[in-house]
């Protein structure tokens, strides 16, 4: 079981590569699983997906609380494997990471995928105090299981997504959420100078398609891809759509910088 830093991950490389590494880092509650097989094994990228701290397989006791802190972690993480510049791809909180990543230790960061991702996470009250509390701790999941899917999504894939939740650590569900909470990138989107894609699905109700747009418009260059029949967990309900999204951006990014 490959282990850095403390954490967990899965690496999948095949074939000949082109582009940079890839490293996908998953949202609250997640895991490396978080990503299906068909984007943690794109084909001609080398891929790493992360279990951040207190999260799946990584043997810390717990998880973080701040957004900044995941993204030393992640940092660290990528120094100790002597990791180039890398694609970092982050989902929900995930994206939140990538972002800090981006602004903190630019020079680990040659692009940015940012899916179901928003600059400024309002988290519902409510939501934080089931998770807080054990007796409630299973409502807590069920709503964001619940409120993750388009309607159309199939019912054993949300069966599942919740039984991989319920997997959490109280105490991790609730520092993720009090680290989306806090976290606020709206006076550092600006600044960010490498190739950014933004996916978001078009029934997200989590982070819906208009911060997605608010990202797209604030960093430079940013694209906007939205994809149709899927909500927040996006690459769970639509993979084979957002797992070729993704290796076009990586493989398209061997142009930069300074290629014709």
């Amino acid at each position: 079981m490959p282990v850095s830093q403390g954490m967990y991950y899965f690496e999948y490389l095949e074939g000949e590569v082109i582009g940079p590494p890839v490293l996908l880092l998953h949202g609250v509650g997640g895991t490396h699983l978080s990503w299906p097989p068909e984007v943690r094994r794109l084909k001609g990228v080398h891929v790493y997906a992360l279990d951040l701290p207190g999260h799946g397989k990584s043997d810390q006791q717990g998880g973080l609380q701040q957004i900044d802190a995941y993204a030393r972690q992640v940092s660290d993480w990528m120094a100790g494997l002597g990791m180039s510049p890398a694609l970092v791809i982050g989902h929900s909180m995930g994206g939140a990471v990538a972002l800090r990543l981006a602004a903190l230790y630019p020079e680990q960061v040659s692009a940015l995928g940012l899916v179901s991702t928003s600059a400024r996470f309002t988290v519902n009250p409510a939501l934080m105090g089931d998770a807080a509390n054990s007796t409630t701790f299973h409502r807590a999941t069920a709503n964001i299981v619940r409120w993750s899917f388009a309607e159309s999504a199939p019912p054993k894939l949300v069966e599942t997504a919740l039984l991989r939740m319920n997997e959490s650590r109280p105490s991790v569900l609730l520092g993720d959420l009090q680290a989306c909470d806090r976290f606020d990138a709206c006076d550092f989107l600006g600044r960010i100078q490498v190739p950014s894609l933004v996916v978001c699905g078009k029934e997200d109700r989590m982070t819906p398609l208009r911060q997605s747009q608010y990202l797209a418009d604030s960093i430079p260059g940013a694209r906007l891809e939205i994809v149709p029949d899927a909500g927040h967990m996006v690459m769970l309900e639509q993979p084979a759509v957002t797992a070729q999204l993704l290796r076009s951006f990586a493989r398209s990014l061997v142009l930069f910088p300074g290629e014709e």
